[in-house]
């Protein structure tokens, strides 16, 4: 089965990134993934910064990078760049870590000025390390998500749409010849999720 994985990089507990991915990370499941997230705001601080690869909690992160298909890689804009939090994931990945893999980058931030980060300021690390493929990313605002307690945020209604497209896109640019894959020809869950 397709493995996808989610990374969350906001250092904010009450993370609208976090609460946005973790709507993504259902999506994805009920569309029939093998899905995880990676919440880089959960490991320990002083293993990640100083790029500890044998730390036991770490090395679980990047295993899971390493086994998945495809990620979501989602960050909040800060100064026009992703956070330091997942630069500092992104740098303990080997060089390659994520050769073969299919991309989708997502950010959130409070104006439009930012739209472009996605694609300006996170594509271009994600395709150094390796990346198979980094499809169109997503830009939310701050505003058009509202987490709710014990369940998904509340989108926007011109926010879900664009998401959902995303998402879609990403979908669809999974390579047919994944393990567990969908095959080419069969490939009507992006499409579904794109319309829900």
């Amino acid at each position: 089965m397709t493995s996808l994985l989610a990374i969350s990089a906001s250092p904010s507990a009450g993370s609208r990134t976090a609460a946005l991915t973790a709507h993504l990370v259902q999506l994805l499941a009920e569309a029939g993934f093998r899905t995880g997230h990676v919440r880089v705001r959960d490991l320990p601080a002083a293993e990640l910064l100083a790029g500890r690869a044998d730390s036991a909690v770490l090395r679980d992160a990047l295993a899971a990078v390493a086994a998945a298909d495809g990620l979501v890689v989602a960050s909040p804009v800060y100064n026009a760049a992703y956070s330091g939090l997942l630069k500092a994931f992104l740098d303990a990945l080997p060089r390659s870590g994520l050769a073969g893999k299919t991309v989708l980058p997502v950010m959130t931030g409070g104006s439009l000025a930012h739209a472009l980060a996605p694609d300006y300021a996170l594509r271009p690390v994600l395709t150094a390390l390796g990346a198979r493929y980094v499809v169109r990313g997503a830009f939310v605002l701050d505003a058009a998500v509202e987490p709710r307690d014990g369940g998904p945020p509340r989108l926007a209604s011109e926010a879900a749409p664009r998401l959902e497209q995303a998402v879609a896109d990403f979908l669809a640019a999974l390579p047919p010849d994944v393990p567990g894959g969908l095959p080419a020809a069969g490939r009507s869950g992006p499409g579904a999720l794109a319309r829900r």
